[in-house]
C-alpha cells in the first residue's frame, strides 16, 4: 500500500472519514430512542414503531462505525497521516491528542453498547456519557477546521475534501 502525500489523505481515507462522521451525527441527534427503547422494555410497556426502528438503527449504525473505524486505523497505520500543515509546536500536539481521543472514543463507544446490550446493563449509563464527549469534540473539531481555514489559510480542511494526488 502506497504511503499517504504529504499534502493530503487518500480518497478511501476522506470517505471514511465522511463516512463515519455522518454515521456518528446519526447517533448523536437519534440515540435517545436506544434509551427509551430499553426503558420501555424494562417497564414492560410496548415499544413503539419508530423506538424499535430508530433503536435497531443505532445498534447496526453503532457495528458500521466500529467497522468503518477499524477499517481507518489500519489504514492510518499502514499508510500514514500527511503530516501538520500549521507548523506550530502545540497545534501539532492538540491536533494528535484530540485525533486519538475521537479514535478511543469511536473504538470504547460502540463496544461499550455491545457489551451494555448483551452482558452488562449497567454499561449503558457510561456509553450513554459518550454523547456530550462527542459533541464537545465534534465541536472542536470543527471549529479547529473552520480556523485552519479562514484565518490560517493553510489548506488544512482542503486536505481532508480533496484527495492529494
Amino acid at each position: 500500500m502506497s504511503q499517504v502525500s504529504s499534502r493530503g489523505y487518500s480518497a478511501l481515507q476522506i470517505a471514511l472519514h465522511w463516512a463515519v462522521a455522518a454515521l456518528v451525527l446519526f447517533q448523536i441527534v437519534f440515540g435517545e430512542s436506544m434509551e427509551e427503547f430499553f426503558d420501555a422494555l424494562e417497564e414492560g410497556e410496548a415499544i413503539s414503531p419508530q423506538n424499535q426502528f430508530l433503536g435497531t438503527a443505532h445498534y447496526w449504525t453503532g457495528l458500521a462505525i466500529l467497522g468503518l473505524v477499524a477499517i481507518r486505523l489500519m489504514l492510518r497505520l499502514s499508510a500514514g497521516a500527511p503530516g501538520a500543515a500549521a507548523d506550530t509546536n502545540w497545534s501539532t500536539k492538540v491536533a494528535g491528542v484530540m485525533h486519538w481521543l475521537f479514535y478511543a472514543l469511536l473504538v470504547a463507544v460502540p463496544l461499550s453498547g455491545l457489551l451494555a446490550f448483551y452482558h452488562w446493563a449497567d454499561l449503558g449509563d457510561l456509553h450513554a456519557l459518550a454523547k456530550p464527549a462527542f459533541v464537545v469534540l465534534v465541536a472542536l473539531h470543527a471549529m479547529a477546521a473552520l480556523y485552519h481555514s479562514t484565518v490560517l489559510k493553510d489548506g488544512t480542511l482542503r486536505r481532508m475534501l480533496v484527495p492529494a494526488r
